[in-house]
């Protein structure tokens, strides 16, 4: 089955850039000016355009508190068009397509769609309703709005962490995961083993960039990693977390070889299917995202496994117990027919604890709101538990909007890519061209 989480995490990237281009060249203006009621509608009435980007299993559950809303509000009706990723979503808005309101699976396109005002401004709803934005947190709240414009809320988050195969750790000796990046090093090396010919049989940690989840945007936060400054600017070349994240990596790839490891994840299954490399006991320790609990629940239930905060660099050991976090943002496109209906809805999925509880069970997902998570009715097992503890770490961090969408990532990643294939020169220099071309792209963009 196709997850949404495949999306979120293929397209993140790459169809982010191209996407949020199409939001600029689309959307002009700003949703500044934009009139609201004094005062929110006492009954509700009509019809609302829901576009989102989940499919199969997943969009029911969404359905399922559709059908909650529905019900409590009779005269209501929501259109809902399931299995829209975000670049069929940034088109139809564009092409002036009936999208009341929109939910992305990327935090990536806030900063296009607040700059360009695809999505509405939410302060006058928030402002004239009273909505309790404490009830996020700073981090949650920093991915919704950029340069000062609210332009979406939180639909539940993604945390990630450390995965790790109880059996293969117990058989090797280890008792506990690792904390910092040296002793996931040692321990990654110690339950590698090798076929007679010396290719890799099992692996215990997988350090090649774009395995599975392993990108520069999940491991910034554990070396305080800076991407952007103040201005906007890139951070990547003055940041000191990106050489020692980068230098750490790139030494564990050389010990093993990069033909090797290129050679074994080539072979390695689909990451959201069944032959998941950890479902399947042929790497033993993996970065990756909750939702992989529900994975494991139904392919793999057997597996003996546990989480952990993932390993912090070695100079900064009080991180530890921290992460990223991101997640989905839902907001009022600018053509909505009907906002107050979409801002019902919206509030309604973001806010009521009861909607954001069910969905969090059904999702397998984080919730976004301090009720949700401290609510009885949330379901936690042990694992899950410690992805409510990151989510509360005043460490977490997670990546910061831009006008240019995900374009600095890709920029950083490109070049990542390059130095762990020992093709990127001097570290130093490498990064201040990382800097110059993330800079000039963000110049197309908002000007000098």
């Amino acid at each position: 089955m196709t997850s949404p989480t495949t999306w979120r995490r293929a397209l993140a990237g790459a169809a982010a850039i191209t996407t949020a281009a199409l939001v600029l060249a689309g959307c002009t203006g700003t949703a500044g000016d934009q009139t609201i009621a004094d005062k929110a509608p006492t009954e509700l009435e009509g019809t609302v355009s829901f576009w989102h980007f989940f499919a199969d299993r997943e969009a029911d559950v969404i359905q399922s508190v559709i059908d909650d809303f529905e019900a409590a509000n009779p005269k209501v009706t929501v259109d809902v068009h399931s299995g829209q990723d975000d670049e069929k979503l940034q088109k139809a808005i564009s092409a002036g397509t009936t999208v009341d309101l929109g939910m992305s699976y990327s935090t990536d396109i806030v900063g296009s769609f607040c700059n360009s005002g695809a999505f509405r401004d939410l302060g006058p709803y928030i402002d004239r309703d009273k909505v309790d934005l404490g009830q996020f947190t700073d981090t949650v709240k920093s991915y919704t709005e950029f340069d000062g414009v609210r332009c979406s809320m939180p639909v539940l988050t993604d945390v990630y962490a450390l995965y790790y195969n109880e059996d293969l750790l117990n058989a090797a000796g280890f008792t506990e995961p690792p904390k910092t990046l040296s002793e996931l090093e040692e321990m990654g090396l110690a339950l590698t083993t090798y076929n007679d010919d010396g290719s890799i049989k099992t692996l215990g940690f997988n350090p090649l960039m774009g395995y599975y989840e392993n990108s520069a945007a999940h491991l910034g936060p554990l070396a305080s990693a800076q991407w952007l400054n103040d201005d906007g600017t890139s951070a990547v070349g003055s940041s000191d977390g990106w050489n020692e994240l980068m230098e750490w990596q790139k030494a564990y790839v050389d010990e093993i070889g990069l033909d090797k490891l290129q050679a074994f994840t080539a072979g390695l299954g689909q990451e959201f299917s069944a032959d998941n490399a950890f479902q399947t006991g042929q790497v033993a320790l993996n970065l990756d995202g909750e939702y992989r609990t529900a994975f494991i629940d139904d392919q793999t239930p057997d597996l003996k496994y546990g989480t952990a905060p993932f390993p912090v660099v070695d100079s900064q050991p009080d991180l530890y117990g921290a992460g990223y976090i991101t997640g989905n943002i839902a907001g009022i496109s600018k053509g909505s027919k009907n906002p107050e209906l979409a801002w019902a809805l919206l509030k309604y999925l973001t806010t009521d604890t009861d909607a954001v509880v069910k969905l969090a069970n059904g999702l397998k997902n984080v919730p976004s709101t301090h009720d949700a998570l401290a609510s009885p009715d949330l379901e936690v097992t042990p694992q899950f538990q410690v992805f409510l503890d990151i989510a509360a770490n005043a460490n977490t961090e997670t990546t910061p909007p831009s006008p240019s969408g995900a374009g600095y990532q890709q920029s950083f990643g490109d070049y990542w890519d390059k130095y762990q294939q020992g093709q990127g020169g001097d570290l130093a220099d490498g990064l201040k061209g990382v800097d110059k071309e993330i800079n000039d792209a963000l110049e197309l963009v908002s000007g000098p």
